[in-house]
């Protein structure tokens, strides 16, 4: 049987990667290795994928679902979950572990804000998952845009929490506190990886700065859930992931996600190794014994996968700790 990994990882024409990743031409293509047994999904197509498809395109929106080839779309479109992308489909970044295309943005759509609010109210979503390209062509990094969104949620789908996964709005002063006091549900920002391969996976961020901004959505509104995932299989060390956890502890994180990477093509940062299950359940003990509310680690955990479920738990676990 074809899986939707097997299809999203297949060899692909030697030009593939640079088609959609231009400013990736140059860099080497690598093997992709074969998935083990415990990566593998049914392809999607259900009679609600569909339904939650057509919606998104008939109202002219972008998901990272599609954007980043996600290997949870099928289950997640299935039980109408969505993560909804902004701002367009280009980023001005080339993350080497990510499968959105990078070059000059189109300007923002001033109605999307609106067409997002109503796209939630005609899926009937209790939880929604907002997220965004990388904007630095923009004077605020899109914060003001990503304000509106929350803003048009709560106004036509009052009954819906909202999450939202932003990006570190490097150089852009006030723009994270815009976003913040727009009041997301929770605030989730992804380190992604440990510092020392930074420059190598995200070259355009700053390891400290994305802490930093963990921490500030804190300390401007405590009661805000942040949230925060790392990718193993990139060649990190076991020591370099606990660190992140601590740091992520030390700014206050609420949730973390630890899942495995996944390569998209030839062009991108080629896979180190495949973690196993039994480590994944190894991290997640370790994370619930630094105090993290709220824990997913698994080979196939994302941001915004069980976004929903996960929210109620970590409600529910931050009541119980308050109730002590």
């Amino acid at each position: 049987m074809v899986t939707l990994i097997d299809t999203l990882t297949k060899t692909t024409p030697k030009d593939s990667g640079s088609l959609r990743h231009p400013e990736k031409q140059n860099r080497p293509e690598t093997v992709v290795l074969k998935k083990p047994d415990w990566l593998r999904v049914k392809a999607p197509g259900s009679g609600q994928y569909n339904a939650t498809r057509a919606i998104v395109k008939e109202k002219g929106l972008h998901t990272v679902c599609e954007e980043a080839a996600c290997p949870n779309i099928g289950e997640c479109w299935s039980q109408k979950h969505a993560t909804l992308m902004i701002m367009g489909d280009t980023c001005t970044r080339a993350c080497a572990f990510c499968n959105v295309k990078t070059g000059l943005p189109q300007p923002l759509d001033p109605d999307e804000p609106a067409k997002v609010g109503l796209a939630v109210r005609e899926m009937g979503l209790n939880h929604v998952v907002i997220t965004s390209v990388d904007r630095d062509d923009l004077s605020d990094g899109g914060a003001a845009h990503f304000a509106e969104t929350v803003r048009q949620i709560r106004l036509q789908a009052p009954g819906t929490t909202i999450e939202i996964l932003t990006p570190d709005f490097l150089r852009k002063d006030g723009a994270a506190d815009l976003v913040i006091d727009s009041r997301p549900d929770v605030f989730n920002h992804n380190l992604e990886t440990v510092p020392r391969l930074y420059l190598k996976i995200r070259p355009g961020a700053r390891y400290f700065h994305s802490l930093r901004l963990l921490q500030r959505v804190k300390e401007r509104d405590p009661n805000q859930f942040t949230k925060s995932g790392v990718m193993v299989g990139l060649g990190e060390t076991r020591e370099e992931v606990m660190q992140v956890m601590d740091d992520m502890r030390s700014a206050g994180v609420d949730f973390i996600t630890i899942g495995q990477y996944l390569q998209p093509t030839r062009k991108h940062a080629a896979i180190d190794r495949f973690v196993t299950p039994d480590e994944f359940k190894a991290y997640e003990a370790i994370a619930r014994a630094k105090g993290f509310l709220m824990v997913s680690s698994s080979p196939l955990t994302r941001s915004s996968h069980h976004a929903g479920e996960d929210f109620a738990r970590l409600k529910a676990a931050r009541e119980g700790q308050n109730r002590r």
